[in-house]
């Protein structure tokens, strides 16, 4: 009945305004989904199939003075029917918690000094994300300089300690427990990301970000303090026109390969991460999109004094790797993959898209990707295993109301077939459908 409540204010108390008609405005959204797996290709606990229903109400407020403006967002995610060894975790629930609570002040004609609690995007969201698909979002406690250099230049510069998000117990997420998330200096993110347009033809994305963390009386960690430095290029989609997407990085420093209190030993720190897309854009009629996508991301070798599995940070992989809450088999993370995708664009209302993919392990003998499932001998080969995917996405009212119906099958090969831990539940099949109500 609570939830209802919250959902039923946030549909009634939604009256948008302009800033310059009102300083004050207010914006709220629901999302209703409901998901089911089988075929669970997560090692044990995860039960062979499960379903779920989680509902993620978001209510946000800005009072805009001139120079200064204030920011406050509240999001609900909740979820409810999962199985009692379900994969749902705090990706999935974070009841009743304020994601941003900041003052946003203004320097000079546009940029601004953001101050307190924020999300962010950056990028193509590969490193620094506002999740959309996920059930709760990253967020972060600090400061975010936004200069704007004109004519599309741009550089963002943050200061954060990240939000741990709670609760992350079994018990409290299956209650959907109301717990403050929390953030302190045992985990500090910073960094600088720019943006150069009409560079070779395209636009040129350089960044760096360092992330240093230790054990706290709350936290355990793998002390991890580590740089990372990279770049994208790309051009965007345009009808009758090849478009592509570039983007690498490498991360160095020093991090434990546990979170264990017993690990003590500090290993260097080498990883890497490449995507690769070129597309093409039909002219005229569904607009269809033909892209063909190439991802690969350093695994650990589990060699002495060395690390090598990439770190994936704050990111979103649900717009690359399929959709992810009781799926997600794929990350930036031991992972080597090509994929083939069509796009359609039927009408204004209407987008869906048809994917296939296929994904090894960067080194076989460590955790595959996001699924849990590893052969430390390597006897299990390193071909993890081919998805099809396909998503259609309607608005039914336009601006205010959405369908999103999606749906993936994970086709296994040897490494998640027979890796010893892996679960002898046969190929995976996943589909979800969303409603989303925007006011």
């Amino acid at each position: 009945m609570k939830q209802i409540a919250i959902t039923a204010a946030a549909c009634c108390i939604a009256l948008p305004a302009s800033a310059e008609e009102n300083p004050l405005t207010l914006s709220a959204s629901a999302r209703l989904r409901v998901e089911s797996i089988d075929g669970q290709f997560r090692p044990a606990p995860a039960p062979a199939n499960d379903t779920m229903v989680s509902l993620r109400t978001e209510l946000a407020a800005s009072y805009d003075t001139g120079p200064v403006r204030f920011n406050a967002e509240l999001w609900d995610a909740r979820a409810w029917g999962q199985d009692a060894r379900s994969s749902a975790n705090s990706g999935e629930v974070n009841a009743l918690e304020l994601v941003q609570a900041n003052i946003a002040v203004k320097l000079g004609e546009k940029n601004a000094l953001t101050l307190g609690r924020y999300t962010l995007d950056l990028g193509n969201r590969r490193m620094v994300a506002r999740q959309r698909f996920r059930n709760t979002t990253n967020a972060f406690t600090g400061a975010h300089f936004a200069l704007d250099g004109g004519k599309g230049r741009s550089l963002d510069l943050m200061f954060a300690l990240p939000h741990q998000r709670l609760p992350d117990d079994v018990e409290g997420i299956r209650d959907d427990r109301v717990q403050w998330d929390r953030e302190n200096f045992d985990v500090v993110f910073f960094g600088a990301h720019g943006t150069l347009p009409q560079v070779l033809g395209g636009t040129l994305q350089p960044y760096a970000f360092g992330l240093i963390e230790r054990d706290g009386a709350r936290l355990a960690t793998t002390n991890r303090r580590i740089g990372m430095v990279g770049a994208r290029h790309f051009v965007k989609a345009s009808s009758g026109a090849w478009d592509h997407d570039l983007e690498g990085a490498v991360q160095f420093g020093k991090a434990r390969r546990t979170a264990g209190a017993a690990d003590r030993t500090d290993l260097d720190v080498f990883a890497w991460f490449v995507h690769v897309d070129a597309g093409y854009t039909f002219a005229g009629g569904w607009k269809p999109r033909v892209v063909a996508m190439f991802d690969a991301a350093s695994g650990d070798k589990g060699k002495a004094g060395k690390f090598t599995r990439f770190d994936t940070l704050y990111s979103a992989r649900r717009f690359e790797f399929g959709p992810n809450g009781l799926y997600g088999p794929f990350r930036r993370s031991n992972i080597v993959s090509p994929s083939l995708r069509l796009e359609v664009t039927p009408s204004k209302r209407t987008d869906a898209f048809l994917a296939w993919r296929t994904a090894w392990a960067e080194n076989r003998r460590d955790q595959f990707a996001a699924t849990g499932v590893r052969d430390a001998s390597g006897a299990s080969g390193s071909l993890g295993g081919h998805q099809i995917e396909g998503r259609v996405r309607h608005w039914i009212v336009p601006g205010t109301l959405q369908l999103d119906t999606g749906a993936a099958v994970l086709f296994k090969r040897e490494l998640l077939r027979d890796a010893p831990n892996a679960p002898p539940t046969g190929n995976t099949t996943y589909g979800y459908i969303d409603l989303t109500l925007t006011l």
